[in-house]
């Protein structure tokens, strides 16, 4: 491992046990989930960094049971909010009720948690419900508390939130609006696997075999490590190729490329910087390395800009993508 630099002595040795404790991660995990090796790397990343992610797949790409089988593995509490039209704000966070006491016969109100009390929340098909429910869960994973007959209930640490869209039934559903789409740092595109990992799931999933994977790190852990990773220090020459990159897609911008001007109505803003350094540096980090790259940037860029560009008319017609636009801006930067 590279030299730490500015870590203090038992800071350092925390980083050092890091990468080990990701490939037990990574071991145990893949005991039940077959391939999605980068969707895998790329929720932990965000786990560490303090982020959330949305998650964009199909039905039947195990989203469900490779969230659960993570939260199983990091020995936290895991909590699954299916979203539909009629569900309520109250339903998520939580509601009062009137509780009578028995001995004395005074009423009082008891307030009951919601399911946004956990250290993992499948916030599944938010798309589904409206916006005023949606919210709801945006404003507790921003703020990481629930206000409560004008109290405020803090949420238990780590907490982390895992969203997922159906990207194929469009109808009856509520997308949710650039502004709270800004507040997940990752957004992932779960892919179908290819013809052998395919073959393999089948054969495990429909044997009698129901393998079970042993917890690798606890919440106290995962908060220390969350602590440390933040004060990696980054060079000057990572940070400016990161506010570069995200400079580089706002067309109003005088360098932007005309590409960016044909092609893009809305670039990032500065919240894509701060997740492009702060995935750099637990990325590095995860593999055994103190000191983040350019590398580390370029290959947090795509699930940090997917969904902070916003395309236009005739990037659609053209069938340009994202994807398309950052892989150019790579070109471009050299």
């Amino acid at each position: 491992m590279s030299d730490a630099g500015q870590l203090p002595q038992d800071e350092s040795k925390l980083l050092t046990g890091l990468a080990d404790q990701y490939r037990k991660i990574l071991t145990e995990i893949h005991k039940v989930v077959i391939g999605q090796e980068e969707i895998i790397e790329q929720m932990l990343i965000a786990l560490f960094s303090r982020g959330n992610c949305l998650l964009v797949g199909v039905p039947g790409l195990a989203k469900t049971l490779l969230i659960n089988t993570l939260a199983q593995v990091l020995d936290l509490k895991f909590s699954r909010i299916q979203f539909t039209p009629d569900l309520m704000p109250s339903d998520i966070t939580g509601t009062e009720i009137i509780e009578e006491d028995r001995t004395t016969g005074k009423k009082a109100f008891r307030f009951i948690r919601g399911p946004i009390f956990a250290n993992i929340v499948l916030a599944d098909e938010i798309n589904r419900t409206p916006p005023k429910t949606q919210a709801a869960l945006l404003e507790a994973m921003q703020e990481h508390k629930v206000t409560a007959g004008g109290e405020d209930l803090y949420l238990e640490e780590p907490f982390f939130v895992l969203a997922t869209q159906n990207p194929i039934e469009q109808e009856g559903t509520y997308p949710l609006p650039e502004a709270q789409l800004d507040r997940f740092m990752f957004n992932l595109w779960i892919d179908y696997p290819n013809f052998q990992e395919e073959i393999d799931i089948v054969k495990a999933t429909t044997s009698d075999y129901r393998p079970q994977p042993q917890k690798v790190l606890n919440g106290a852990e995962i908060i220390a490590y969350q602590s440390v990773l933040r004060k990696i220090p980054v060079a000057e020459n990572v940070i400016e190729y990161a506010v570069k990159l995200v400079n580089m897609t706002r067309p109003g911008q005088a360098d932007t490329p005309d590409f960016i001007k044909d092609w893009i109505s809305w670039g990032a803003g500065p919240r894509a910087s701060q997740y492009l350094i702060l995935g750099a540096k637990t990325r590095a980090a995860l593999q055994g390395r103190f000191t983040p790259s350019e590398a580390d940037v370029r290959a947090c860029a795509v699930p940090v800009l997917r969904h902070r560009v916003v395309t236009n008319f005739k990037a659609e017609a053209e069938g340009v993508t994202t994807m398309d636009v950052v892989r150019r801006l790579f070109e471009k930067l050299g």
